[in-house]
């Protein structure tokens, strides 16, 4: 069955290279278009990987590219020998541009029917996500999957199928190619993080301070990481804007800043471990060195001094 998705630039090309055939000739022709570089495959019925559904494509038309600039050419040529008067060679290129004008018909709808994916299915059945973790470890990319989201220090990928995109970092992903993707992520981590630790630091201390008046604590006592969440996202939809995978990387980066005072009240952030680091109420994240980090509670300290 052929894809579902089709590219609309492609039908377009198709219907061009019909339109420059009957143009010169006629009907298209079909013709050997192995002359192009371009071989007609036989697929088997198995699922594609995008990558390699896309690298295929891209030789395709390649091949395609080859047969436009030939027609390019021949079109030229007749255009020459109609200005002169040359009537012999007007109509040797007219005959031979039908023929190339042909082929190339039939090599764009050749690349159409040979692009055999239905996207939105490999975005949706967790197919893409697994080859694009392949990809990463190939690349020596670290990359994990924690509930529907990837982690790729220091970035966050969320596959959409409905829109056969990504969302990396908030931002929509239009190119999904797996390889294109990794090399963005390694990118953004050789940038490193845009990350403001004393603004999140703040926000964070204020949300403790929340959670301990409403389980009843001392001051300085621990809480869970995941109460200081849920008063963070209490307002409706806040949780769907700020996940927790976002709020785990970000407590990761702020761990790694080595900034733990909130501003000039001196109190000093401490980070609790718990047996919960096996169990539910973990927070986890990927690290710089591509571990996993976990964490489970803070508790906010005033200052001794």
């Amino acid at each position: 069955m052929v894809g579902r998705a089709r590219i609309a630039a492609t039908e377009q090309v198709v219907r061009v290279a019909d339109e420059l055939g009957r143009l010169v000739r006629g009907e298209p022709v079909a013709a050997a278009v192995a002359r192009y570089g371009y071989r007609v495959e036989q697929h088997e019925d198995s699922v594609t990987g995008l990558e390699s559904a896309l690298a295929g494509a891209e030789d395709e038309l390649d091949a395609a590219g080859r047969a436009v600039a030939a027609l390019a050419r021949e079109l030229k040529r007749s255009r020459a020998a109609a200005a002169s008067g040359q009537i012999r060679d007007l109509r040797r290129g007219l005959a031979a541009a039908a023929v190339q004008a042909g082929e190339l018909g039939e090599l764009v709808r050749a690349v159409g029917a040979g692009y055999d994916v239905d996207e939105a299915e490999l975005l949706a059945s967790g197919a893409y996500a697994k080859e694009l973790l392949a990809a990463a470890a190939a690349a020596g990319v670290a990359m994990f999957e924690d509930d529907d989201r990837l982690l790729c220090y220091p970035s966050i990928v969320r596959v959409l199928p409905s829109d056969l995109a990504l969302e990396i970092d908030r931002r929509r992903a239009r190119g999904i190619r797996p390889s294109v993707v990794v090399e963005q992520l390694r990118r953004a981590q050789q940038a490193g993080p845009r990350f403001k630790a004393a603004p999140f630091l703040s926000s964070l201390a204020g949300a403790y301070d929340l959670v301990v008046v409403q389980q009843g604590k001392v001051a300085g006592a621990v809480v869970r990481l995941l109460d200081v969440y849920g008063v963070l996202t209490l307002l409706p939809g806040q949780s769907r804007d700020y996940s927790k995978a976002e709020f785990a990387r970000d407590l990761y980066l702020l761990d790694q800043s080595g900034q733990n005072v909130v501003g000039s009240s001196g109190r000093r952030l401490r980070w609790a471990a718990s047996s919960g680091t096996r169990g539910s109420g973990v927070l986890t994240t990927v690290a710089r060195s591509g571990q996993q980090q976990r964490y489970w509670g803070i508790a906010f300290e005033e200052s001794t001094t």
